[in-house]
């Protein structure tokens, strides 16, 4: 077999593995599986030797990617149970977009020490907010009025977009901070999710064509055969992940997902000083 060809079935069968890890800790920890791709994938693409300089934005565009069809399953799943508030997307969905048109330009211009950066200073902000909040707290009484939440769905579209997350990760939390109910917060995120990944997919499409030292099977920053073999596995290990989740204290899935994230942020973060220096 020849070699570039046994490199190929590796790099798949190691994506496919990628998906499983995603799919599951998805679906145990209840949070978009693009907070769990991305720095999973960004490893994966440094073992297989791609140019630093790109592998954080094709674990950016590729995660987006597979946001799209998990969002669509979310999204018919909340809808059947009245989860999703449309009044609520009026107003959020048309600044989400413009944060993720936002996001998309300042990709452009953006080196992989910025997306690294982001990606691992927005995860410990995270991961503190698991870790060191109790359960239920709700420090503001309400959501702010129409130009504060502009801002909020506009800041999350932009930081979602450079991080290759979909709506849960950032707009849970924000929600739930301000008092809002958080199975309607999750399942109206199911659908911001699915604005920021549509537009921020063909966007590191877009600003990756053509670029040289790119994986096999490459549109742009987004690798299909990563996106395939992700979706595939992650939507088959998903469910497995919510079953067990019921048999977990909800504390101790915070604890979890907070310690993965605050390893996989001083990981992002020290690669981005090591790329600087």
């Amino acid at each position: 077999m020849p070699a570039s060809l046994m490199l190929l079935i590796m790099f798949a069968l190691v994506l496919g593995l990628v998906g499983c890890i995603s799919g599951f800790l998805a679906g145990l920890l209840g949070v978009g599986g693009g907070i769990v791709v991305v720095p999973v994938l960004y490893l994966v693409l440094a073992a297989f030797d791609v140019d630093p300089a790109l592998r954080a934005h094709i674990a950016v565009g590729t995660s987006l990617a597979t946001i799209i069809p998990t969002s669509m399953q979310s999204i018919r799943a909340h809808k059947a149970k009245g989860a999703v508030d449309r009044d609520l997307l009026m107003i959020w969905g048309p600044f989400v977009a413009v944060g993720v048109l936002l996001g998309i330009v300042i990709a452009s211009y953006a080196t992989a020490t910025v997306l690294t950066a982001i990606f691992g200073i927005v995860a410990a902000l995270v991961a503190m907010y698991m870790l060191f909040t109790r359960e239920g707290w709700h420090p503001v009484k309400g959501l702010p009025g129409r130009r504060g939440q502009a801002g909020m769905a506009t800041t999350i579209g932009t930081i979602s977009t450079l991080m290759g997350i979909g709506g849960g990760t950032l707009t849970v939390p924000a929600l739930s901070i301000c008092s809002y109910p958080v199975r309607r917060a999750v399942g109206t995120a199911s659908v911001i999710g699915l604005i920021i990944a549509v537009p921020g997919t063909l966007g590191y499409i877009v600003n990756g064509w053509g670029k040289a030292g790119l994986p096999a099977f490459s549109l742009g920053y987004v690798n299909i055969g990563g996106l395939v073999a992700i979706v595939l596995t992650s939507m088959w290990l998903a469910p497995l992940g919510a079953r067990t989740a019921h048999s977990v204290e909800p504390r101790t899935l915070r604890l979890l997902f907070g310690i993965f994230l605050a390893i996989t942020s001083t990981k992002m973060l020290f690669d981005s000083y090591r790329i600087l220096s």
